[in-house]
């Protein structure tokens, strides 16, 4: 009547790689990730799929003891129809963040299938992969970017580009760094300008870039 209650000899350690897995992914996302780009929204997805992703794989792959065979078949399609749906189901991500992602999903499937491997390995593939993201971070320095829709169709052309980058930073009240005239659409007026400015990506600029189809040409 009680085997409801009983715990099974891997829990214990599950619960303790769970608990490295939170404390990384943690680190990285917010130490990391959130501290550069300064976007709640993704620090959200991050820490919820990389629990999700934890559990999915430790249930599938240690609970299910008969049908080890075929879960390691499964995780891997199962994966890959994640990636699917978040790629051509849901807004198009940054290739900065669809980057962050496949290391918050990589480090829970490191974690939650490392049974019976030594804790001191386990915290060295960790700390290894937390080196290389704040390594790459802080090597790389990229400066955020905007696409802007412009209304000043005189100044696009390119004997008159100071005027348009001392318009766009009167406007924008950012220091334009660099800026790139893409599709120009006499009829309407309007012209596709790409602008990389000194300051922090902020959410804004995930939220106002403009779809795939709006940048033809650009």
């Amino acid at each position: 009547m009680l085997d409801f209650l009983t715990l099974s000899p891997s829990f214990a350690q599950m619960l303790v790689r769970l608990f490295i897995s939170l404390v990384v992914t943690w680190f990285i996302v917010f130490r990391l990730y959130y501290k550069k780009s300064k976007n709640r929204e993704f620090c959200f997805t991050f820490m919820l799929i990389s629990i999700a992703i934890f559990f999915i794989v430790f249930f599938m792959v240690f609970v299910l003891e008969d049908m080890k065979g075929k879960t390691s078949m499964g995780i891997g399609i199962g994966l890959f129809g994640i990636f699917s749906i978040m790629r051509y189901r849901t807004d198009a991500m940054p290739v900065r963040e669809m980057t962050y992602l496949f290391v918050i999903i990589a480090l829970a499937l490191v974690n939650a299938i490392a049974e019976g491997v030594p804790m001191l390995e386990l915290l060295i593939t960790n700390v290894i992969i937390v080196a290389a993201v704040w390594s790459f971070e802080h090597s790389l320095k990229t400066k955020p970017t905007k696409y802007i829709q412009y209304d000043r169709m005189e100044l696009i052309v390119p004997e008159r580009r100071d005027e348009l980058k001392a318009d766009l930073e009167k406007r924008l009240g950012v220091k334009v760094i660099k800026l790139e005239v893409g599709s120009v659409d006499f009829i309407r007026d309007m012209a596709m300008i790409r602008i990389v400015y000194e300051g922090l990506e902020t959410p804004a600029n995930n939220k106002l870039k403009l779809k795939n189809s709006e940048l033809t040409d650009f």
